[in-house]
């Protein structure tokens, strides 16, 4: 005697050895001796042999056409015998009986299977939309491969075009055209950036950096809503002085500028003017939320995304010509030694006499002037006074540079009409100097004055090496000052915006806006630098960036580098570290010539080749192709 059972939704014949109550043991058509369950019998029969008989069965099965069976199939719940009896016109045969199970069973679009051996006819309506999702399917099927074919000659499908965006930045991985492309990335080995790039789908590599980090830290757009009309700004008391700033020509939010005034007692005076948005903005107003949200101006080489808008910023800049209001801490310094006698902190309005610009001031008030005594420049005077007086505030902090080190190197980025210069300057210059050290007394200060009243604020620490946030006063180990609190860039940064508004309240006996335990600064914190730190990162790679565009506009082929550690360099005249795998053990500080061998605008990479050590400088340098720093 034979057997038909399931097993692992397979149908399989087999001799029947031992028949128990429950199971059976049973030599499958394989010549496996196997244990069955009763409960997965579908039928015993007396012939043909297991293997005929499957054979036989799947024959029937497949001349039995499901859409005929579901026509004649009764609508109410039936057995595959009662159907292969209706199919067949006569008493089915075992064979028979088997090939419309096996039918029913492969057909579940058309028959619901409601126990062992029975099933239900679908409703029209199901087969109808079951059928329909096939059919879809199928067209998925036979788009998806074209896509795949196209993507993988390198060919971007029409349809593509304009979901690349989509396809870039915020894929829906359930979605046929990521499917394509992930499906064409396998073949091809590349990254989805990558093979879209292959295929002309990225016009821009700039747009593509920009717009991967707009998207996520501004969905909304870097436009501003329309806000409320600023609070009309205070008339203050109007400062004896008149002041003047240092920036970059590309600057718009001037926070700082400076006086200086000899005293009558013989002593100078120097006034560190900062401009007060905290004024006009009110905390909780649409304005304040419009910068809560920003957190800071971000910066990039050729653009920046202001925390404000222009009016706001034209209301409260510093610029030359204007009468502004301000934040004015006043330091009454000695002579000559250059020591800090005493210092005022005031709101008031002050005049801004000059708006004095790097790219000017720098050819004039620098070291060799200074120490020569020779030039001839605007604020001159001041100017002088003003970098003794910075260099003794360097020096009571215990930075002053040691001569014998080699000086840091800051780069400046210039972008135009999509072409790049890069020129460096010396960190510690007179003009870095001056504006550095006035920021860090008036910051140490101001934090020391909320600190000692007890006045909620938020500052800047180091310790362990770490800079953080805190609300707590506690050292900045690399400033080398007791505390330090940002409030002098309240048009660029939030945390100074906030803090202003404490220190405004300190100098006006007025009570803080934010009480001690503020939620409000929590949050802030918080905020702050998760954000501070992403416009950075994107800072420091579209520099990044910039600096692999200059290498192509200017044709470079071989460079010069200073080995960091291992395989790690740092390319000559440019801000920028990479790694050469084949670089050979070398001395920390060792100079090497390399060869640049590719370019890579999307991941914002550089490969590079080791030629050999650098040659000293007055060795002649190759002809063409190289960056000159043979």
């Amino acid at each position: 005697m034979y057997l038909l059972y399931e097993e692992d939704g397979q149908f399989k014949a087999g001799t029947i050895i031992t028949d128990n109550e429950t199971s059976l043991q049973v030599d499958s058509q394989h010549g496996k001796r196997v244990k069955v369950k009763v409960i997965n019998v579908m039928m015993r029969f007396a012939a043909p042999a297991p293997a005929e008989f499957i054979a036989a069965a799947q024959s029937i099965r497949d001349e039995a056409d499901a859409d005929f069976l579901w026509e004649v199939a009764s609508q109410e719940e039936f057995g595959f015998g009662d159907l292969a009896a209706d199919y067949f016109g006569h008493v089915p045969t075992p064979t028979e009986s088997a090939g419309i199970l096996m039918r029913l069973h492969e057909s579940p679009m058309h028959f619901y299977k409601k126990g062992r051996g029975r099933y239900k006819s679908a409703p029209a309506e199901a087969l109808t939309a079951a059928k329909a999702g096939v059919e879809r399917r199928q067209r998925e099927a036979e788009q998806l491969a074209a896509y795949v074919a196209e993507l993988t000659a390198f060919s971007l499908p029409a349809d593509l075009r304009e979901h690349v965006a989509q396809l870039l930045y915020a894929p829906d991985k359930n979605h046929l055209m990521w499917k394509a492309l992930d499906a064409a990335c396998k073949h091809t080995g590349l990254t989805p950036l990558k093979l879209l790039d292959r295929c002309g789908a990225i016009a821009s590599s700039h747009d593509y950096h920009l717009q991967l980090f707009l998207r996520e830290h501004f969905p909304c757009g870097i436009g501003f809503a329309e806000v409320e009309a600023l609070s009309a700004i205070p008339d203050l008391p109007m400062a004896e002085v008149s002041a003047f700033s240092i920036d970059d020509a590309a600057t718009t939010e001037i926070d700082d500028a400076f006086s200086v005034l000899r005293l009558a007692n013989g002593n100078w005076q120097v006034g560190v003017h900062i401009a007060a948005p905290a004024l006009g903005i009110a905390p909780a107003s649409r304005l304040d939320q419009i910068a809560a949200q920003r957190l800071s101006t971000v910066y990039y080489p050729g653009g920046k995304i202001t925390m404000l808008p222009d009016a706001a910023i034209a209301d409260y800049t510093l610029s030359e010509g204007r009468t502004a209001p301000a934040l004015s801490m006043y330091i009454e310094v000695t002579d000559g030694a250059w020591q800090v006698v005493s210092h005022a902190t005031r709101v008031e309005s002050v005049h801004i006499a000059a708006n004095l610009r790097h790219e000017l001031l720098e050819g004039h008030f620098n070291h060799e002037n200074l120490t020569a005594g020779s030039g001839t420049y605007a604020h001159q005077a001041e100017l002088t006074m003003l970098w003794h007086f910075s260099g003794a505030l360097e020096a009571a902090r215990g930075k002053t540079p040691d001569p014998k080190l080699p000086q840091r190197v800051d780069y400046n980025f210039k972008v135009e009409n999509d072409r790049v210069t890069i020129t460096d300057r010396l960190r510690g210059n007179p003009i870095d100097r001056v504006v550095s050290e006035l920021m860090i007394f008036v910051n140490a200060e101001w934090g020391k004055w909320l600190a000692d009243t007890g006045t909620m604020a938020l500052y800047r620490t180091q310790q362990n090496g770490k800079v953080k946030m805190s609300t707590k006063p506690a050292p900045h180990v690399g400033l080398g000052v007791a505390q330090y609190t940002w409030a002098s860039s309240p048009l660029r940064r939030y945390v100074d915006l906030i803090n202003q508004r404490q220190v405004i309240a300190l100098a006006q006996e007025a009570p803080p806006p934010y009480p001690p335990k503020s939620d409000t600064l929590y949050t802030v914190l918080r905020d702050f630098e998760l954000a501070y730190d992403a416009y950075n990162e994107f800072q420091r790679k579209m520099e990044r960036y910039w600096c692999l565009r200059w290498l192509q506009q200017e044709n470079v082929s071989r460079i010069r580098a200073s080995v960091i550690k291992e395989n790690l360099v740092r390319l000559e005249g440019l801000p920028f570290i990479t790694r050469v795998p084949s670089l050979p053990e070398l001395a920390a500080g060792s100079q090497v010539n390399l060869s640049i061998d590719e370019v890579d605008l999307l991941d914002v990479e550089l490969s590079c080749t080791f030629l050999n050590k650098s040659v000293p400088d007055n060795d002649t340098a190759p002809a063409g192709g190289d960056s000159g720093l043979e």
